[in-house]
C-alpha cells in the first residue's frame, strides 16, 4: 500500500491522504505524481485532476458529492469547496453473479452455543426483564437492583429477604454455595432494559416497540423473559402476545407477564414476579452450552463515530468476515439506511430477485421523505465528528460504510420490527443513530453484533454482545478500554485486509463461545434505545 495517499477504485478523482501532508509536497498516486495546493490531514481527500464547479467527485467509483466551485488538481476537498449529491438510481441490472470467497480454512470450525428448541442458537443465555411501558420502569429498576444485589452484584434492598428465601430452599442440599455472597448461577445472565414509550405517543410507535421487544424476546441469545404491564397503556399484553406469534408462531420460550393493575398493589406484583422469576431463571441456568455450526452465526453490522479511514480499514475486515460467514451458511444484516444513500445502485444490482430491490427502494425514499417532513434529510446525517475526521458529506460517508456488508447477494430487505429468517445477507431498515441501530439488529435476531469506529464510542447491547473494530491503531490505543480490535495495521501496511478479518472471526468464536467477553459485555453497556421512526439519522 502506498502509505502516502490511496485511490480506492479505478475511476476516482481523488484520494485518500494515510498521513499529514504539507502543501507543496508531491505525492505518487497510481503511479501519476500529484503535487499538493493545501495541506492535507491524514482521512482527508484532495483532487487528482482540476474538477470545475459542479462536476462530479467520484470516490469507491461512485458519486460522493458535486463541487460548489472550480478546485484545482492537488487541492483538499472540504465543505467549503463540496457539497452531497448522489447518481440517479436506474433500478436493478442483470442477474447477481458473486464468487464465494475460499473458505475451507474454516470448514468444520465450531463455536459453543445455548441451543433452542426452534432452532436457533444463542451466543449468550440471558434472561431478559423489561416493561411494555414506560409507567414500568421504576419497578424493573427494583427488580435489576434486588436481584443484581442478592445474587451477589451489590447491597440489599427490602425485597432481597423474599429473594433470598427462594435461593435458600432451592439450594439448601448445595453446601458449598452461600446465597447471600455468591451468585448461585452458572450459565444464565440477568439483564433489564427500560425505555420511554409504550403509550402517550402514536400507535403506530407502539405497534413498532411491540415488534422490537417481540424480536429481542425471540433472539436466540435470550432464554426466556419477565415482563411488566401497567395495563391501560397502547401496547397492551394482548397486542405484544400477537407480536411474538407474528414473529414466531412455534415460540415456546418461558414467558412471565405481570399486570399492575390486574394484581393491584405494587408490592403484589413484585412479589410475585420474584419468586416466579426466579424459578424459571434456575430452570434456565441448567442449559449449557453445545457445539454448533458457524450457520448458526446472525451477524449485525454498524458502524458508528466514523472516520475517514473506516471506509479504508475497519469497514472491508468486516466485508470480508460478511462475505466468509454468508459463504459458510450463515446469516449477516447490514443496516443503518441514511447511510447507504449514494450506494443505492450497486445494492440494488445486488439484489437476488427485483422484488428485494423494489422493497429496499421504497423503504429507503419513505424514510427520506418522513425525515424531511421532520426537517431533516439524509445529507445532515454526516455528524461534526465525522466531517472533522474526512467523511465530509452523507453520500462519502455511505460508499465507505456499504463495505461492511461485502460483495455478497442481497438475500431479503426487512423493515423495521420484521426478523431474519434467511441465511445470507439481508437489509435492515435502521437508523444511522449507533444505539438506535444496533438495538433493531438486536431486535431482528443478531446473536453477535461487529461495530466499527475511527473515533470511538462505548455503545453496547444487551442481548446480543458487541464487538468493537477501530479503523486506525491510534484510536486502540488510546481507548484501548472499549476497542477488541485493531484494523489500523491495514492503514500501515503491516497486515491486510484479510488477515485482520481472520483475526476478527477466530474472536467472533471465542465471544459466541463464551470464553471471553467483548469490551462492551465488561463495561456492562446495555444500550437500549428504540427508533420513532422519521425523527432520527
Amino acid at each position: 500500500m502506498n502509505h502516502k495517499a490511496i485511490t480506492i477504485h479505478e475511476n476516482d478523482n481523488v484520494a485518500v491522504a494515510l498521513s499529514d501532508l504539507a502543501a507543496g509536497d508531491t505525492v505518487s498516486v497510481n503511479e501519476i505524481p500529484v503535487t499538493l495546493k493545501t495541506a492535507v490531514s491524514a482521512k482527508h481527500k484532495f483532487t487528482l485532476k482540476e474538477l470545475r464547479k459542479d462536476e462530479e467527485v467520484i470516490m469507491y467509483g461512485v458519486v460522493v458529492g458535486k463541487t460548489t466551485c472550480d478546485i484545482k488538481k492537488g487541492e483538499v476537498i472540504a465543505t467549503t469547496n463540496v457539497q452531497h449529491s448522489t447518481a440517479k438510481v436506474s433500478g436493478k441490472k442483470g442477474d447477481v453473479n458473486w464468487t464465494k470467497p475460499d473458505v475451507s480454512k474454516w470448514k468444520g470450525r465450531q463455536f459453543m452455543g445455548f441451543k433452542r428448541n426452534e432452532g436457533q442458537v444463542g451466543t449468550q443465555n440471558i434472561w431478559l426483564f423489561f416493561p411494555l411501558v414506560f409507567c414500568e420502569n421504576k419497578n424493573i429498576e427494583t427488580l435489576k437492583e434486588t436481584f443484581e444485589k442478592e445474587l451477589g452484584y451489590a447491597q440489599p434492598t427490602e425485597y432481597q429477604q423474599l429473594l433470598r428465601s427462594v435461593l435458600q430452599d432451592e439450594l439448601a442440599d448445595n453446601s458449598e454455595i452461600e446465597a447471600k455472597n455468591t451468585s448461585p448461577l452458572n450459565n444464565i445472565e440477568l439483564k433489564f432494559i427500560t425505555h420511554n414509550g409504550g403509550c402517550g405517543s402514536t400507535r403506530q410507535d407502539a405497534e413498532e416497540l411491540s415488534r422490537l421487544l417481540a424480536g429481542y424476546l425471540n433472539n436466540p441469545n435470550v432464554a426466556g423473559a419477565t415482563v411488566l404491564s401497567l395495563g391501560c397503556q397502547n401496547l397492551e399484553v394482548e397486542l405484544f402476545r400477537k407480536s411474538v406469534k407474528a414473529i414466531n408462531p412455534d415460540f415456546n420460550k418461558p414467558l412471565l407477564i405481570y399486570d399492575q393493575q390486574e394484581l393491584g398493589t405494587k408490592e403484589t406484583m413484585l412479589n410475585q414476579a420474584i419468586l416466579e422469576s426466579m424459578y424459571a431463571i434456575l430452570l434456565a441456568d441448567k442449559q449449557e452450552r453445545e457445539p454448533a455450526s458457524l450457520t448458526n452465526l446472525t451477524i449485525g453490522l454498524e458502524c458508528g463515530g466514523s472516520d475517514g479511514f473506516s471506509g479504508i480499514s475497519a469497514n472491508p475486515v468486516l466485508g470480508y468476515v460478511s462475505d466468509i460467514i454468508v459463504a459458510l451458511g450463515g446469516a449477516v444484516m447490514l443496516g443503518e439506511f441514511p447511510e447507504l444513500c449514494g450506494a443505492e445502485q450497486n445494492i440494488v444490482d445486488r439484489c437476488a430477485n427485483p422484488g428485494n430491490a423494489t422493497k429496499f427502494l421504497n423503504l429507503m425514499s419513505k424514510y427520506e421523505n418522513d425525515a424531511k417532513v421532520a426537517g431533516s434529510g439524509f445529507d445532515m446525517n454526516p455528524s461534526p465528528g465525522n466531517i472533522k475526521d474526512g467523511l465530509i458529506t452523507d453520500a462519502m460517508k455511505s460508499a465507505g460504510a456499504a463495505r461492511k456488508a461485502g460483495s455478497s447477494p442481497v438475500i431479503s430487505v426487512l423493515d423495521y420490527g420484521e426478523y431474519v429468517n434467511n441465511k445470507g445477507l439481508s437489509l435492515v431498515c435502521t437508523p444511522g443513530n449507533d444505539v438506535e441501530s444496533t438495538t433493531i439488529l438486536a431486535g431482528a435476531g443478531a446473536n453477535i453484533i461487529l461495530f466499527t469506529t475511527g473515533l470511538g464510542t462505548p455503545t453496547g447491547n444487551a442481548v446480543s454482545p458487541v464487538i468493537k473494530v477501530s479503523s486506525n491503531s491510534e484510536l486502540a490505543e488510546r481507548m484501548d478500554d472499549i476497542i477488541d480490535l485493531d484494523a489500523g495495521p491495514i492503514i500501515t501496511g503491516v497486515k491486510t485486509i484479510a488477515e485482520v478479518g481472520d483475526e476478527l472471526i477466530e474472536l467472533i468464536l471465542e465471544i459466541a463461545s463464551g470464553t471471553k467477553n467483548s469490551k462492551a459485555t465488561l463495561n456492562n453497556q446495555n444500550d437500549f434505545i428504540p427508533w420513532r421512526r422519521g425523527i432520527s439519522l
